[in-house]
Formats: structure tokens, sequence, C-alpha cells
């Protein structure tokens, strides 16, 4: 029987495989690639695309494919063949460095946001060298950045390793200043804790809703939920445990470091969490994540749910992105030590984050904006839409004496008394955590904590490393002029405290108190919906910091706040017109012909004996009557907005009304049939409940 460290990465062109298959110089010439960010020589490609496909063939494969990241929110792939003809009529099995560096897929019915004409086919991918290619079931994948004939990107990669490069450059200028003149890169590193429901498909295929938009439109509270807390972090059932155990063998099996499961706080919600890798990779990993999960929940008569609330009333589900950064040495450069007081390049790296944040809320706050994600910022489960950061009384205290002048008298470590002398002692941290902050600090990274679950966190850890990498393009023009290097770097921490120490927070996000606060004390930004935020990605400091850095063009930019708006409204018109059609042939129907069933035993009672009161019958006819009234007047008004849909001018204005008036009508529709759905009988309701759905899982 094989064990993990046999089969882990056994489907990954990795360092391992690369090492023993290409000649010495090759790999490192490949090496320095990967670590270096150097170009790549169209003679070593060749040799490496020969040796991957008598890797990838000897595992099994017969085709490969450029896989990437289009502006859909997952991935695509246009499979071809390795077979090419043989003179004697057969075939040989054929790959070329060419083929492995560039492909050309058609990009026309993909989203573009103006940058290219439909009619316009022509679209390129090439290849990303820094993340390893894998097999998926008999293909081998090659993780592609993928742009237009013009040149213009048309995915989430290309401008990722742009941020990426953006943040190398400017934080290789200050380690300089340092002294690190043996650094020669600087990487953003993640670990995605990715959260998700788990239900029965036959639950799943009875619900519309569920199946066309991911999330439950209609569902009254079920008598219980997780107001016992007893399924956070409770046994795991056997049904999802052997879920669990074939998805991690799964994910070993494409190098993918899956290390924490767990039972998450709403009843079916899980958590996974991986060992955090280098960006652009950690991406690609939380993308094919996604992908096998599904997979193989469908091997075991499950389905995975990715919505940020596929539940009313219970938690939803966030991606919880935690980021850093570190030098190709694997120096973390956001590591405090053991004295951050003393710490000068840590306090300027640190100042830079916190520049960025309070410079750039309102990106971070467009990067996870979705229809999905408007019902879950806020919602007291995740962080609110308002952008804050959570420093822990340790670095606050450091900053405040920074900012002073005073002497810092420091937190001695303390040994936590449990009150039980076999247990073993420990020491508690000088800080706590602060789950309800959007950005908090814990330890020698940051987690953003506003991820929606089904999000690609491409879009966050773009702004996140171009924020970042502006503040230091900041710093290093101001420190490397400067007559005296270690005055001017300690004014540049003073300014920075003082001109943004109103985005640290650590006090309890989820107090309404906070959000008054912050927006009518602090000046913070508190954009509640995708139509609120997502105009302002054009606000002139955002088009001159990130075309600045070159991690988009304006029409780039452009593009991407059309996509996102459209998005949106396809997103919810689509959740709307779920909702008529729910309503009318299924809620309506079935309330009413509740109702006169009822109405029927009444009269069959009353022509028994009419001294039969049916006091049961008659009012709760009378009371499914009005209901089911309401519900087909509420759904005609709903489906009258949505034909008003098309006056809309663009797709800003559709995205207001969206917000203004579907939305509300949404609403109003889903109150009414969720309170005829308490009255009717079980039998006669037309949908699983959420009792029978949230359960199911055994």
């Amino acid at each position: 029987m094989s064990t993990v460290p046999d089969y882990f990465g056994s489907m990954v062109f990795d360092d391992r495989v690369m090492r023993s298959v290409l000649p010495a110089k090759v790999y490192n010439s490949m090496k320095k690639t990967i670590d270096e960010g150097a170009s790549l020589d169209i003679g070593v490609a060749n040799v490496v695309a020969a040796a991957m496909k008598d890797w990838a063939v000897e595992k099994g494969a017969t085709h490969f494919t450029h896989w990437f990241q289009p502006l859909t929110g997952i991935t695509a792939e246009k499979h071809d063949g390795f077979i090419a003809p043989s003179p004697d009529g057969g075939v040989i099995m054929e790959f070329s460095g060419k083929e492995l560096v560039q492909g050309e897929p058609d990009a026309s019915s993909f989203p573009s946001g103006g940058l290219r004409a439909t009619f316009e086919a022509r679209g390129y991918t090439a290849w990303d060298p820094t993340s390893y290619a894998f097999i998926k079931g008999k293909t081998l994948c090659i993780p592609t950045a993928f742009c237009s004939y013009g040149g213009h990107a048309l995915d989430k990669k290309t401008p990722l390793l742009r941020s990426m490069e953006a943040l190398n450059k400017q934080a290789l200028r200050i380690l300089r200043l340092f002294g690190k003149t043996e650094v020669k890169r600087v990487v953003s590193s993640v670990g995605a804790e990715q959260e998700y429901f788990l239900i029965t498909k036959e639950m799943y295929d009875l619900r519309p809703d569920l199946k066309f938009t991911g999330r439950t439109l209609f569902g009254a509270k079920p008598p219980k939920g997780q107001e016992m807390d007893d399924h956070y972090f409770g046994a795991i059932k056997p049904k999802v445990a052997e879920f669990m155990e074939d998805l991690n063998e799964e994910l070993w099996k494409l190098g993918i470091m899956a290390k924490t499961e767990h039972n998450e706080v709403a009843p079916a919600q899980h958590e996974l969490a991986p060992i955090y890798t280098t960006t652009n990779v950690a991406c690609d990993q939380n993308q094919l994540t996604m992908e096998i999960m599904q997979k193989v929940a469908s091997r075991h008569g499950l389905v995975v749910l990715l919505h940020e609330k596929p539940f009313a009333g219970v938690n939803g589900s966030g991606k919880h992105n935690n980021w850093s950064i570190a030098t190709n040495e694997g120096q973390n450069l956001l590591s405090p030590g053991d004295t951050p007081y003393e710490n000068a390049q840590f306090l300027l790296f640190l100042a830079a984050v916190i520049q960025a944040v309070d410079d750039y809320q309102d990106l971070l706050r467009i990067s996870v904006a979705t229809a999905a994600n408007h019902h879950q910022l806020g919602a007291n489960e995740a962080p609110p839409a308002v952008v804050s950061m959570f420093l822990g009384d340790e670095l606050t205290a450091v900053l405040e004496a920074l900012e002073t002048d005073a002497p810092y008298l420091g937190t001695e470590k303390t040994q936590l008394k449990l009150g039980v002398d076999i247990l073993p002692k420990f020491n508690r941290d000088t800080t706590d955590r602060n789950r309800t902050s959007p950005f908090a600090f814990t330890g020698n990274k940051f987690e953003f904590r506003m991820l929606g679950s089904s999000n690609s966190i491409a879009c966050a850890n773009i702004m996140l490393n171009a924020a970042v990498a502006e503040s230091l393009k900041q710093y290093a023009d101001r420190l490397e002029g400067a007559a005296d290097f270690e005055n001017a770097l300690h004014e540049l921490i003073q300014k920075t405290i003082r001109e943004h120490k109103r985005i640290i927070f650590n006090g309890n996000g989820y107090d309404d108190a906070w959000i008054k606060e912050a927006t009518e004390v602090r000046g913070l930004l508190n954009y509640r919906t995708t139509a609120d935020c997502m105009p302002h990605l054009m606000d002139e400091k955002n088009v001159r910091m990130l075309t600045g850095h070159q991690v988009f063009t304006v029409e780039e930019m452009k593009s991407r706040r059309d996509i996102m708006l459209e998005n949106y409204c396809k997103a919810v018109t689509i959740e709307a017109n779920t909702m008529v059609g729910m309503a009318k042939t299924g809620i309506a129907p079935a309330v009413a012909g509740f109702a006169a069933s009822l109405a029927k035993d009444a009269s069959v009672k009353k022509a028994l004996d009419p001294s039969i009161a049916c006091l049961y019958e008659t009012g709760l006819v009378k009371r499914l009557s009005e209901l089911s009234d309401r519900i087909a007047a509420k759904a005609e008004e709903l489906e009258a907005e949505i034909i008003l849909l098309g006056e809309a001018t663009d797709v800003i204005a559709e995205s207001v009304l969206i917000r203004d008036r579907i939305l509300p009508k949404m609403c109003e529709l889903r109150i009414i049939s969720d309170e005829a759905e308490t009255v009717t009988a079980k039998s006669a309701w037309p949908f699983p409940t959420y009792a029978d759905i949230l359960f199911s899982v055994r």
C-alpha cells in the first residue's frame, strides 16, 4: 500500500521530476526562470517539452491543454492530442517547445469588456513556467496566461503576474537600502482557506434555485440550525469523512498541500486549508481545488456548494486569503522577530501594508465584489464591507510609541495557567486574534477575510500586491535620496503611522457603533454592494497607480469594471427569473392547492355534521389564500421589474436598478413565500426544506 509521501505530487511535473529528467544545463536554466524570473530560451523550451511529453505519456496522458483563467471566474482548457502522423501510416507522439510556450485558443466567446469584437477570434495563451504543469485525467495541463491578439490581458493570471513583478521590483529597492544585496527576488505568498457546504445530490436535484444560481432563493429557517454550536469542529460524519479522504488523495497527487479539514459553524458546512505557497501557484491550486471538490463529491453522491450564502439565516462561506511577502532566501519580510520595536526593516514593510490598505481600501473592497458576496459581507459571520486592519495590542503599542517617540515598555510573554497539572505548559501569544477584522495580522502574515468562497483569489492579490508596491515605491523614492538614512527612515515611519492610523481597529467589527465611527469619524469607505463599489475602479488615483505599475492598462481596467458589473447584473437577473418561475409554477400552486384540499376537507366534515366548527381548516384556508394571492402578485411585480431592466442605458445604470429595485422585490417575494412554507403541509410543499437539505448527509 502506497503512503502519502509515495504519491504526493505524482501527477505534477515538479522540481523533483525536472531534476531527474532534464539535462543539468536545462534544469539550471529552468530554475533560474522559476526562482529569479529570467527569460526562457526556446532551445530550453524544446528540451523541456520533450521531457514533459514523455513523462505525461508514461503517466497515461494522451492530450495536452493550455489551462488558463479567463474572466468568467472559472478555468478554461482546449485539449489537443500528442499524436502526429508517421510516414508508415501510424502515429507518433509529439510535443514541441513552441506548443509548450504558446497556444492559440478561440477567444471570441470569452468576456472582454469591449476590448475586442466578438467576431475577432484570435487569442493567445502563454506558458507560466513558475507554476508546475500537472496531469488531470488523461490530459497534461500547462498553466498559462491568456491575452488577445492586440496584447490585452483577457485573464486573471496575467495581471497577477504583473502585480507580483511590481511588488518584487519595489521591495528589492527597499532591501538594497538595508544592505541586502544578495536577495535576488521577493515574492508574495498565499494560503487560501476554503469554506464550502456539502449536501446530497438527491436534495440538490430537487431545488431549481440551487441548480441555476448556487443558492436557495426560498427557505424558512429550520427548527435547529447552528444555535447549539455543535457542528463547529465536531466529529466528522462518516460520509463526509470518506469524501474528505478521497479529496485529500486527489489534491495530494496534484501537489496541493491540503493540510487542515474540519466542520465549520453551519450544519453541512466544512473547511479545507492548505499550506501557503507562491501567489500565482496558490491561485492555480485554489481554482483546481474547487474543481476537484465538485468531481470528488459527485463520486460520493454529494454536491459541493461554493456560493457565499447558499442558505439564509445560517452562516455563509468565505475564503480567507493569508498573504505575506518573502525573499528568495526564505526570509519572511512580515515576521516581526522577538523585538519588533527594534526591527526597522519589518516596521517599514508593515508601514507599507498599513498605507496600502488605507490608500486603496476601495480597491480591496472591489476585489471581492460579486453578487454572491453581497449576501455575506456584514452579516455577522464575515467582516463588514468597511475595510479596516487588526494589528493586535503589541504592534499597536509599538506604533503608538514610534509615533510619539515615547519609550516602548514591551509586552512580556506569559504562561497560560490552565488549572490542570497534567496538561503541558505553553506561552500565550502577546496578542489575540480577531475574526471580525477584514484584514488581520496573524503573526507573520495578513489574513484578508473578505473574499467569498467562490472568488478567485487572483483579484484580491492583484490589488494587494500593487497597492503595497506603490507604498514601497514612495518610500524608496524618498529614502534613496536621503542624506541621513536612519533619520529619514524614522521620520517616514512616523509620518505613515500618523497619516494612516485611522485604518487600524482592534475591536469588534460586527458592532454597529464601529460602522458609525468608521464612516462618520474616521472617514473610511462603506461600499455595501457591487453596484456601489465597482464604478470606483476607474477613480483617477486607482487608474494612476495600477497603470503606473503596469498591472493594467486603462482599457483593461475599463473592461474589468464592465465585466464585473455585467456578471453582477446577469447573476441577479438569473436569480430573479428563477424566483419568478419557482413562485409561479411551484410555490403559489402548492399553497393554493393545499388551501383547496383543506376547504374540501371542511366541506366533507360539514356535510357529515353541520355542527362541526372546522376552525382549523377555515382559518388556515383564509390565511393560505391570502398568501397565495400575495405570492402571485409579488411574482408579477418582480417580473415587471426584470422587463424594465432592458431600458437601462448602460451596465452601471443597470446595476443600480438591480440594487434599488430588483433585490428589494426579491426580498419581498421571499418573505411571503417563506411564511407560506411554515403553514403548508410538508407533503404539499414542492421543494425540499432547509431541514431536509442541511441534515441530509449522514
